[in-house]
């Protein structure tokens, strides 16, 4: 897709495209399961606090990732998927957890966020901010401001709006920063990945 700027699974889907259209299918399936399968993963890295009911996870990098690896379609269908897996039943929530209650609890609003915060980080990837460190930062933060806005305030309604920022924003901000900047350091190395393997006369997507 020479000339154009789109989200790194477009190669992959492209590629299953010339084979036929149950392969591109095949594709679009395969791409929205592993970033729901990501996340879930991200998600059992858990670490609870005594002063807060929002627990230390690595679910933010998870969702970032998916959200620029897939693109704001497919990373938002990925993170979809993701939550009705959990409302079904799946232990794929922080610490493996599950179920509706999760998704109207305290972290409720966090977990809301996914879906909107894949779909900004992948918008942007969309764009070319996924190639260089620099902006693949701005996008993360980006999304990591989504997830802080939405978790934040549905959290203030349960822990109050004077405890909120302690609860649910601040202590966080640490462990954040260093999986945004994983993040944002996974997309450029693996856009030179792809490149390497293509050699000089590969097309970029």
């Amino acid at each position: 897709m020479e000339g154009k700027t789109l989200a790194m699974a477009e190669i992959f889907v492209g590629a299953a495209s010339q084979r036929s259209e149950a392969a591109r299918r095949l594709a679009e399936a395969g791409l929205v399961l592993a970033g729901a399968g990501l996340v879930a993963v991200s998600a059992q890295w858990r670490i609870d606090l005594p002063f807060t009911p929002v627990p230390l996870t690595g679910q933010t990098f998870g969702v970032l990732v998916t959200g620029a690896a897939l693109g704001s379609a497919r990373g938002a269908s990925a993170l979809a998927v993701y939550l009705l897996a959990g409302a079904g039943g799946l232990p794929v929530f922080a610490g493996g957890t599950c179920c509706l209650d999760r998704l109207l609890g305290p972290t409720a609003g966090y977990l809301w966020s996914y879906p909107l915060a894949a779909w900004c980080t992948g918008r942007l990837a969309e764009r070319g901010w996924d190639r260089r460190f620099g902006t693949a930062a701005l996008a993360m933060l980006a999304g990591t401001a989504v997830i802080y806005l939405l978790g934040v305030s549905w959290l203030a309604a349960f822990v109050g709006v004077e405890r909120v920022l302690v609860a649910g924003l601040l202590p966080f901000l640490p462990g954040d920063a260093v999986k945004l900047l994983a993040a944002a350091a996974v997309l450029p190395g693996a856009w030179r990945a792809i490149a390497f393997v293509r050699g000089p006369g590969g097309h970029g997507a």
